[in-house]
């Protein structure tokens, strides 16, 4: 409630601005709390374990194997209550998954031992975007 009008007026509406700084790790996406999560290519590809950030400390999530790059994982429960009551956000986490710039020559000699091995070329398929509208015109 704000002041009292003049000669003893209706008080008025007090209006008060927040502003919330924005955090180096997490972001809000509504009840959700969300952040990156870097993981490497092999723990992308096999699974395995992950330490995360929370609000109230670090904890382990599981990376399923073949997650892939912005795949969403997330925890129940570890957002912002609403307050309106009931329902409590997600702790959300998007999986950057992390390429290697620099390889040596061995680790080169592998992951071309696992494209032939599957049956991959270096080249580039034929179903690219320009590929595709090109068939789209015809």
């Amino acid at each position: 409630e704000g002041e009292h009008g003049p000669n003893g007026g209706h008080p008025g509406d007090l209006y008060v601005a927040v502003t919330v700084r924005p955090h180096k790790i997490f972001h809000r996406k509504g009840l959700d709390i969300a952040c990156d999560v870097p993981v490497n290519l092999v723990t992308a590809a096999l699974g395995g374990k992950v330490e995360v950030p929370t609000l109230t400390g670090a904890t382990v999530i599981k990376v399923p194997p073949g997650t892939q790059h912005d795949k969403v994982l997330r925890i129940k429960g570890l957002g912002v209550p609403s307050l309106k009551g009931g329902s409590t956000g997600d702790q959300v986490y998007t999986i950057k998954v992390q390429i290697p710039t620099k390889l040596t020559a061995r680790q080169k000699e592998l992951l071309m031992e696992y494209a032939k091995e599957s049956g991959m070329t270096m080249e580039a398929n034929g179903d690219g975007f320009f590929d595709k509208m090109k068939t789209f015109f015809e």
